[in-house]
């Protein structure tokens, strides 16, 4: 009978035995990123549990995550630290990751990332209205861009919204006193940019699907690392 009571005993505390991973801190904050620049994070944290945690993997929930290490077995009580690298190229403004363990047996740990990417451009607009548009349908914008230090900007289409688009670059003076009135003939250097469609292809767009949605993307002649995107909205005729 005590033999009996002893593995009753063990099975309950096996069953009950649990791997817990808690990060150092429940944000993590990293602070000013020029837009294009690579960092390297590291995250800590520790097994808190009584059993251990087998890891299958570790992701980032946001863009521009890449090279995750992580130990693929953590011990109860042991320390861990997740390490991977952060790229910016396509991000801008405030930024939130939730960065994400997995473990063999499907449970999950969290923790957030949160800092601000300092973009290489400021874009007049960022939001392009196509309309109601038809595949192959002309359209045509105007906007303008310049740099946060005032220094003279260089911008080019990228060769993906090459495909569907076409920019001309015009050098202008720009006052920029009211972010929502940028006009021509003040004393910051940038870009009048005009951009058209070549005709927007329906190709890729899932059957039914109403909304037009397409990234367009830039590139920077000085900082090759930085990505700039608008993005042009509308519904398919």
């Amino acid at each position: 009978m005590k033999r009996f009571l002893f593995l009753l005993s063990f099975f309950a505390i096996s069953v009950y035995a649990e791997g817990k991973l808690v990060f150092s801190n429940e944000v993590y904050q990293i602070g000013k990123m020029k837009q294009g620049e690579t960092r390297h994070i590291v995250l800590d944290g520790k097994n808190t549990g009584d059993a251990t945690v087998l890891l299958e993997t570790a992701m980032t929930q946001g863009v521009g995550g890449s090279d995750f290490k992580f130990p693929k077995k953590i011990m109860p009580g042991e320390s861990f630290k997740i390490e991977f690298n952060l790229s910016t190229a396509y991000a801008e403004g405030f930024i939130t990751h939730t960065i994400v363990l997995v473990s063999t047996n499907g449970d999950a740990y969290t923790a957030t990332l949160e800092g601000e990417v300092m973009p290489e451009f400021i874009f007049s607009e960022q939001l392009l209205d196509a309309g109601y548009y038809s595949p192959g349908e002309k359209r045509e914008w105007v906007f303008y861009v310049w740099k946060p230090d005032s220094s003279k900007p260089s911008l080019k289409l990228s060769k993906d919204a090459s495909k569907d688009f076409k920019a001309s670059f015009t050098p202008v003076m720009l006052n920029t006193e009211k972010l929502d009135d940028i006009r021509e003939g003040g004393k910051t250097p940038g870009i009048k940019v005009t951009l058209s469609t070549k005709g927007i292809s329906k190709a890729n767009t899932l059957a039914g699907q109403k909304s037009l949605r397409r990234i367009v993307g830039f590139e920077s002649a000085t900082n090759t690392n930085a990505h700039p995107e608008i993005l042009v909205i509308g519904y398919w005729k």
